[in-house]
């Protein structure tokens, strides 16, 4: 990419905002902060141990999750950036109980902002990537003159009006929507700059491979391990065909791969907490993703329904989800309406 060619992300959110009135001006300042945001998460992840930013805290978070501590230095970046910048009603995370409200020392916007600060922590201390994902959606149009409550987070994941995820990796990706499509930008280091490199992402269709942890095998629905089950069998099996198999522990990681090559990712329901519905969150894991998935043109469900047509009954509720390319993921889905054997 010559020079003349970059695309700052400040630049493709601008002439969004012009071109057809596709991205309203307190929406585009969001994003921007929230990207500012998600560079400087990616500065302290790049420090790693010289930064002190390894190891857990030996707390836990709402979800009984121990925390490490860039799970709580990236919620706080998240945090001190967007609070003040008048775009936001209230906000959430997954590393606080209840919604943050905006201090009345500032205005309020018209957005409410979900996010995940630092995905696949358990990654952080090997040296493998993470990544940060969050979700938009509009505030009430009451929100100004009362106070936000968690039932105004509640909306199915059709009514984001934004969503993306930043991956922490060998090269800082960011992966953007607001509904006309998956942009993908890459930080240049040298001049601080969000560039865009990915125009209109696309699933590609066809490639044989699946993400999923496979040492829970034994818990799963009959459904995702007889589909499972024939994937492994290979071209001796009923699919015809070899799959690969890959598996990160980081969400990002493997939707980003999904985006690049294809394939499927699955996070089925387990059978060690028979009365969760899955293991993700639906607010700021499922919904993005699955509105970035389906923006490129793949399918998010939770086995026989579309993710993005959930409506939350609460703010940390978990999800089963099976996402990517469209074709397989149909595959999948079919495995749900056979009978039981």
């Amino acid at each position: 990419m010559t020079q003349a060619a970059r695309v700052t992300l400040s630049r493709f959110l601008i002439e969004q905002q012009r071109e057809g009135g596709n991205l309203p001006p307190q929406l585009r300042l969001l994003i921007e902060v929230v990207a500012r945001a998600c560079k400087a998460i990616s500065h302290t992840v790049n420090k790693g141990e010289l930064g002190g930013v390894l190891g857990s805290l030996g707390s836990e978070n709402v979800q009984g999750e121990v925390q490490k501590k860039l799970d709580v230095i990236s919620n706080d970046i998240l945090l001190e950036a967007n609070e003040w910048g008048g775009n936001l009603a209230a906000l959430a995370s997954e590393e606080m109980e209840a919604i943050h409200l905006i201090p009345h020392r500032y205005p309020k916007g018209e957005y409410l902002l979900v996010y995940d600060p630092i995905d696949g922590s358990s990654n952080i201390d090997v040296n493998l990537s993470v990544g940060t994902i969050f979700s938009v959606l509009a505030a009430p149009e009451d929100a100004s003159q009362r106070v936000v409550t968690e039932q105004d987070f509640l909306q199915p994941g059709f009514r984001q009006v934004a969503a993306g995820y930043a991956i922490y990796g060998p090269q800082t990706s960011l992966v953007l929507t607001f509904g006309q499509g998956v942009f993908g930008f890459t930080l240049d280091r040298e001049v601080g700059s969000w560039v865009l490199t990915r125009r209109n992402i696309m699933i590609p269709s066809g490639n044989r491979e699946f993400a999923v942890n496979m040492s829970n095998q034994r818990h799963w629905a009959p459904p995702v391990r007889r589909y499972i089950e024939d994937c492994i069998a290979g071209r001796d099996g009923p699919r015809g065909v070899d799959f690969n198999m890959r598996w990160t522990g980081s969400m990002v990681a493997d939707i980003e791969r999904v985006l690049t090559r294809g394939g499927i990712f699955l996070y089925p329901w387990d059978d060690r907490e028979p009365d969760r519905a899955g293991k993700l969150r639906l607010m700021y894991e499922a919904n993005p993703i699955g509105m970035i998935i389906e923006q490129a043109g793949g399918m998010a469900i939770d086995g026989r329904d579309r993710i993005l047509d959930i409506a939350p009954v609460g703010l940390h509720q978990r999800v089963a989800v099976i996402l990517g390319a469209a074709d397989e993921v149909e595959v999948a889905r079919r495995y749900f309406s056979m009978p039981s054997v």
